[in-house]
């Protein structure tokens, strides 16, 4: 009896130490220049991210953390907009549209 407890007391604690991080690939865009974060924050819009978590986005082999500070897209196909800042500093502002990982 005693094992048991243990071994579901090990399971339960393990288990409450995995990351619930959802990676997702898809399209993203950036949003026009008036909508750009406060000081140059790296900053984007999720659908369904919580308000304030960082996202850590990958394109060409470059990555980025971004905090998620508003709604959207709200275009098919696309998952993340991120502020010019943060298209800046991932080297997509020539591209526009480009497909991303997101975690």
């Amino acid at each position: 009896m005693r094992a048991r407890t243990t071994l579901l007391l090990c399971v339960m604690t393990s288990l409450a130490f995995i990351s619930i991080a959802k990676a997702e690939s898809g399209l993203a865009s950036y949003y026009g220049y008036g909508k750009a974060g406060k000081g140059g924050e790296l900053t984007c819009a999720h659908r369904t991210r919580p308000f304030g978590s960082v996202l850590t986005v990958s394109w060409s082999g470059r990555t980025i953390q971004c905090r998620v500070n508003d709604r959207g897209p709200f275009i098919r196909g696309r998952i993340v907009d991120l502020s010019v800042p943060a298209a800046r500093a991932l080297g997509m502002m020539s591209a526009g549209v480009v497909r991303v990982s997101v975690e």
